[in-house]
């Protein structure tokens, strides 16, 4: 498969995960296509040692993990993405009346957006309904496949200053319109549904965001480009995915992540600063039979990979980027670092990431901020706060990181894919913080 075909199964992936919810779901339907077994958190777990296998929580975060059939020193190799993007939140009393027959959302900021590439946009919504079936509280998925909202600009004839830089109120400006009279109070949830195909009494409560439709292209004279919603964080979910399906390693387990809420945090319960990973390779431990001084010994001798896109140079604003630690489009895969601890790569753990790209025949960038300019953080630090292992933070070079438009190279889906793909075949022998193995 070329890139150009990888990068058309990207935006594919991207277009299926609407929200987090739909990212999971989607994530299990490749997962399910090759045949992993499923684990209920609430069921007891039978895990065989050559075997697949998957758990969820909340139906917005996903570990699965491949279970080596040669296991007598083993470790934990993982790759962890999160399945959130900034967006913005329909409150649960969401209809708001006026002027006159005006319908519009009551809608609050999730994550960190940039609030004015959402105006004119055709917009819809995406998430989970929880509604009342047979005397049960069920989880229902949600997209309508339509063009339904927009959050309408102010003429520039009303707002002259708009090109000067103005602070929008969220709770004023970003409210999108619903109806200018075709629709009453009270069919917003008539509608949610209409969708469902079950009566409106049988809706309890919603966890529902904003969407934008615009369909992802590659583009460019000579296809050098991809532009989508959610490359950030959707790009290495979906590529990391396609390695950890791809790679093979009989000594270890090899484990996928994609947890909810980086955006806001990963302070949740299906975070990555939550017990969801610990919970996982603690419970694969015992089901395995191994105790639990063999698991604290797998854990010192584990290898995480934080999978996060990274910035590239602007091409008209260079200066907001570092003279030498930058990074472009279609050159390879980004390493960050930080003194700050805010990527928790190291000399150490970059060493292990870069011997595989060399390994892999896959270029390598590196990546610090201005060092008068603060930076974003990702989720490899947050999770070490449960399961603390080597790791090391990567990510693809974009532009517009958390626009709703984003832009990225069209090539580097295919490096990270043959990159990881690579780590998850490869066996990775850590001893302390001092010397370390590679075994092809």
């Amino acid at each position: 498969m070329g890139y150009l075909e990888i990068s058309k199964e990207l935006l594919e992936f991207i277009n299926k995960s609407s929200s987090m919810f739909h990212t999971v779901a989607t994530v299990k339907e490749y997962l399910d296509a090759e045949n992993f077994i499923e684990l209920k958190e609430g069921e007891s777990w039978n895990i065989e040692k050559g075997k697949n296998y998957y758990t969820t929580r909340n139906g917005s975060s996903i570990i699965a993990f491949k279970v080596g059939s040669d296991l007598l020193d083993y470790h934990y190799q993982l790759v962890a993405s999160h399945s959130d993007s900034p967006t913005f939140k329909i409150k649960s009393v969401p209809e708001l009346e006026g002027p006159k027959d005006y319908l519009k959302l009551n809608v609050e900021v999730y994550g960190g957006p940039i609030d004015s590439v959402w105006f004119d946009k055709p917009l819809t919504i995406a998430g989970r309904i929880l509604v009342e079936e047979d005397g049960e509280i069920v989880s229902k998925l949600l997209y309508i496949d339509r063009d339904i909202l927009i959050i309408p600009n102010v003429a520039i004839h009303m707002n002259r200053d708009v090109n000067k830089g103005y602070n929008y109120n969220r709770q004023v400006d970003l409210l999108p319109l619903f109806t200018t009279g075709a629709l009453k109070k009270g069919d917003y949830d008539k509608m949610i549904a209409e969708e469902l195909g079950v009566e409106v009494d049988q809706i309890i409560s919603k966890d529902l965001f904003l969407v934008n439709r615009q369909v992802g292209k590659i583009w460019g004279y000579k296809d050098e480009f991809v532009s989508s919603p959610k490359l950030d964080d959707l790009e290495c979910a979906f590529t990391s995915l396609k390695a950890f399906i791809s790679g093979e390693n009989k000594k270890a387990v090899n484990v996928y992540a994609c947890f909810d809420n980086e955006e806001v945090g990963s302070n949740t319960k299906q975070g990555a600063m939550s017990t969801l990973l610990h919970d996982t390779l603690k419970r694969l431990n015992v089901s395995l039979g191994f105790d639990e001084e063999e698991y604290y010994k797998a854990v010192a001798k584990s290898f995480l990979i934080s999978a996060d896109n990274a910035h590239a140079v602007h091409p008209n604003h260079k200066e907001l980027t570092d003279d030498e630690n930058r990074t472009f489009m279609n050159e390879g895969i980004v390493v960050k670092e930080a003194a700050n601890q805010k990527y928790t790569s190291d000399a150490f753990s970059q060493a292990i990431f870069k011997k595989i790209c060399a390994l892999a025949d896959v270029p390598v960038q590196h990546f610090a901020n201005r060092s008068n300019m603060q930076g974003g953080s990702t989720l490899g630090n947050l999770s070490n706060t449960q399961v603390s292992l080597h790791a090391v933070d990567i990510g693809l070079a974009q532009l517009a990181m958390h626009s709703n438009y984003e832009t990225a190279g069209a090539k580097d889906p295919e490096y990270m894919i043959k990159a990881l793909t690579r780590y998850y075949s490869t066996n990775i022998k850590i001893d302390g913080a001092n010397k370390v193995s590679i075994e092809e």
